[in-house]
């Protein structure tokens, strides 16, 4: 390992040895009191501590880090409080997530450190929204990624690369190459001769270095961070380590060979460093001893406080208050001004178009959405209106744009993602449910993104675009889910999702765009979220639906002749529960109906709380209504039986008649 000391001052030199140091005398008592049993698991990253450490170090401290379980020099080299750093290791109460989480799954804004989740590629598209709204604010920075070797083999690595390098965003791709993906090995992971290939695949910059020279490593991230800052593009960084230890301390090292151990242990990085400063002079045994003094008093002052802390105290309110960001919902629907008849898809373009005069820095994302406008035209004029910085068409991506989208949020801004088709979802379905649903519970940063989804079926598009998946997401908290029925619905729900710190899930029904039009308030006003409206009062029974079930009722209402009365959910999560039971215990009889297949809908849990909550009011059973329990088919005719709206007739009647 040849050291290169050129540019570094001698100051700088050991600011370098005192932070590739500290993780290192960290993680050896982290294995001390693992073998204790005072700590549960440990991922060590020992061996590999120069990567970390150089590159954070390389950065400005207002510049974004994603790291991963093995980075303990990113935590420690960005100035984190030992003793919180220890309490978010032990789950306690003063940690970063208040010990809902657990080691470096957690992120911290004042450190501009964003947590990984287990799932590996997901956080480097959330570098691709950093970078993104440091370039729209024309802000000299660059984001950090890290990936290990396996990692790159999940669909998240490519596409963020690819995103990165279309919209030339100023990322540096940081690849640990430590020769093994937990035990497999790299020529069981890929083919190509090195990393470095696969970032000129993509057509960008890409370099390897000695991932154990602190040196080496810093010079370089600084070299390019510079330089990036001056002329954004991402680069990818292949830094050639070896992981000392296992994956995580249970999983042992058996499957590795002793020589390729014992080789790589002559290069170990804290040592090799150590001992070029001696023979440099820049260190001598008196300095170090007082670096170890220092760092060994810090070490067991933050244990000893942290050992002392109580565990946590379980507390219902405070769980669920965790879930969401805070917001003042002060929607409103007194009656407007001024209204005029629009369609359905006119009420949600001009909500975008609302949306996007009030809030400066609100950005939408997707497939076609600029020029073309949307597949469905939702998007129509807003390049003309706002540019192409803030209308963005997307590569073909789901998950690497919502995860952008996550990325500009966590740097301050809002995010809009259009799903070409509610059922592409499924692509990015990961960002959604472990990221964006999750991280304000897991260390209290808000995901303040709007995913909008194209939805429903009845026009014969066959069983990949006809698709209601919206109970998908019903059973995850820290979602919020709306899909309004009405035009005026559509435009102020839609106000109130951009107002919301939020993630919201906005299912548009794309039989209604052009088939439905109503009075829409003229001037911004936004509707409450987990209100449901009641469409007409009745006495004899409650239908409880939403979307294009509420006109399938109206339908069935009109038809029947009957004195029904109709609740519009609006808002699926959080469900209106008081609106609905109070409808019920009016009524004594209730039929929940949606056009998603029947079994596990969202009815089926509406049903379930009838049933507990006002069964001594009911008349007759709590009856559903969905779809046939296949995938929606495309001929017509077979479309119209899968929906079963004659059927949803009949069950009516029958409730009636009970």
């Amino acid at each position: 390992m040849k050291f290169d000391k050129k540019d570094f001052s001698t100051e700088e030199l050991l600011r370098l040895y005192s932070a590739i140091l500290l993780p290192r005398m960290i993680e050896e008592k982290m294995l001390v009191l693992l073998r204790q049993g005072k700590v549960s698991k440990w991922f060590s990253g020992i061996g590999q501590e120069a990567i970390a450490v150089g590159a954070t170090l390389a950065l400005h401290p207002n510049e974004y880090i994603m790291p991963l379980h093995r980075n303990l020099g990113v935590f420690t080299s960005r100035q984190m409080p030992l003793d919180t750093l220890f309490a978010q290791l032990q789950g306690k109460e003063s940690g970063f997530s208040r010990g809902r989480e657990r080691s470096f799954h957690f992120g911290s804004q004042a450190h501009h450190i964003v947590g990984m989740i287990s799932h590996l590629g997901p956080q480097l598209a959330l570098a691709s929204g950093t970078a993104l709204a440091a370039k729209l604010d024309k802000q000299p920075k660059v984001s950090l990624a890290f990936t290990g070797d396996g990692g790159t083999s999940e669909g998240d690595f490519h596409e963020a690369l690819n995103v990165a390098a279309v919209w030339e965003l100023p990322v540096i791709f940081l690849i640990e190459n430590n020769g093994y993906g937990l035990s497999t090995p790299s020529s069981d992971q890929f083919r190509c001769k090195s990393f470095v290939d696969k970032g000129i695949g993509y057509g960008m910059e890409a370099l390897q270095v000695d991932g154990n020279n602190v040196l080496e490593v810093h010079r370089t991230v600084k070299e390019l961070a510079e330089s990036m800052r001056q002329k954004p593009r991402p680069v990818l960084l292949e830094c050639m380590t070896f992981r000392m230890r296992g994956h995580e301390e249970a999983s042992g090292v058996k499957y590795v060979p002793r020589e390729l151990i014992e080789t790589w242990a002559k290069r170990d990085p804290v040592e090799r460093y150590e001992a070029y400063l001696m023979e440099q002079g820049i260190l001598s045994v008196g300095i170090r001893d007082e670096f170890r003094s220092r760092h060994q008093s810090e070490i067991d002052k933050a244990l000893k406080k942290v050992f002392a802390e109580p565990e946590v105290q379980p507390n219902w309110d405070t769980e669920y208050a965790a879930v969401y960001a805070p917001f003042n919902d002060h929607g409103t629907e007194e009656a407007p001004s001024t209204t005029r008849e629009l369609r359905f898809v006119d009420a949600v373009q001009e909500g975008l178009g609302e949306a996007m005069k009030r809030h400066d820095g609100l950005v939408l994302m997707g497939q076609d959405i600029a020029g073309y406008g949307g597949v469905f035209k939702v998007t129509e004029g807003l390049l003309d209106r706002f540019g192409p910085d803030r209308v963005r068409n997307t590569p073909l991506c789901e998950s690497a744009i919502i995860g952008a989208a996550l990325g500009l949020s966590i740097a301050g801004k809002k995010a809009m993602v259009e799903m070409q088709f509610a059922d592409f979802v499924t692509a990015g379905f990961n960002q959604i449910v472990n990221n964006l649903a999750k991280i304000h519970y897991r260390w209290g940063q808000n995901a303040d993104v709007v995913v909008r989804m194209p939805t429903g079926a009845g026009v014969g598009a066959g069983p990949f675009h006809s698709q209601s998946n919206e109970a998908w997401f019903f059973h995850t908290p820290g979602l919020k889910i709306v899909y309004p029925s009405t035009p005026a619905d559509a435009k102020g729900l839609l106000l109130t999702a951009f107002e919301d710190p939020n993630p919201y899930l906005f299912f548009e029904h794309k039989a209604l765009y052009r088939s439905i039009s109503g009075p829409v308030p003229e001037e911004y006003y936004t509707i409450p979220v987990g209100k449901a409206r009641v469409v007409r009062t009745g006495a004899d029974a409650t239908i409880v639906t939403y979307g294009m079930g509420v006109h399938w009722a109206l339908e069935a209402i009109k038809e029947l002749g009957c004195d029904v009365e109709l609740v519009d959910l609006r808002t699926l999560l959080p469900w209106d529960q008081h609106t609905v039971l109070n409808s019920v215990r009016k009524t004594g009889r209730v039929i929940v109906v949606h056009e998603d297949c029947l079994t596990g809908g969202i009815g089926g849990e509406i049903a379930a709380v009838i049933a507990e909550q006002a069964f001594r009011y009911l008349d007759a059973p709590v009856m559903r209504h969905g779809a046939m329990d296949t995938p929606v088919p495309f001929a017509l005719s077979l479309e119209q039986q899968f929906l079963g709206v004659d059927r949803f007739k009949f069950k009516l009647k029958a409730l009636l008649d009970y």
